[in-house]
């Protein structure tokens, strides 16, 4: 009796432990971490580990010289095959981070631009300061109106557009 109760114990343990992270909610992340090899780091660890085992066989007695040279050869080729392929992930990771830069610099001008431009009462569109027209559906546009980023502390004059109706 007491080892069914042992036995049933397990089983329905071991069913928590896999049902837990379905019922929970919990995942695997499917981004790779920072501090995680990455193939070609792993494989060139491995072989590098390997080119230095291979040496110490040989220095203890346990490989003949043909041997050793065979297998260093083999093993110094995979190490150097595995960096060149260390070396263009990284210049591919430096290609993505050009890229994010320039991404960020376009954005920082469409913010620039917005701060500094006259949005259109009409359609919203957004136009140079100087525009006295909007590009987008051609309507007058107001002297001193601002941007959405930078509101114009002083407020309009009795007579201006924004209050006589036009435009609305």
């Amino acid at each position: 009796m007491s080892t069914l109760i042992l036995a049933l114990l397990l089983a329905g343990g071991t069913v928590f432990l896999i049902l837990q992270p379905l019922l929970t909610g919990e995942s695997a992340p499917m981004e790779r971490d920072d501090d995680e090899l990455t193939e070609a780091q792993h494989r060139k660890r491995i072989a590098l580990l390997g080119l230095r085992d291979v040496e110490y066989d040989f220095h203890a007695g346990k490989l003949d010289e043909t041997d050793y040279r065979s297998q260093k050869a083999k093993l110094s080729a995979e190490a150097l095959e595995a960096m060149d392929l260390e070396l263009g992930e990284a210049q591919e990771r430096g290609a993505r981070g050009r890229a994010r830069a320039e991404v960020e610099a376009e954005i920082a001008a469409l913010r620039t631009s917005l701060r500094e431009g006259v949005v259109c009462g009409q359609c919203g569109e957004l136009n140079p300061r100087s525009a006295r027209f909007c590009g987008s559906c051609g309507a007058t546009l107001p002297k001193s109106t601002p941007g959405p980023a930078s509101p114009d502390p002083s407020p309009p004059a009795e007579g201006s557009a924004a209050h006589s109706g036009q435009g609305t």
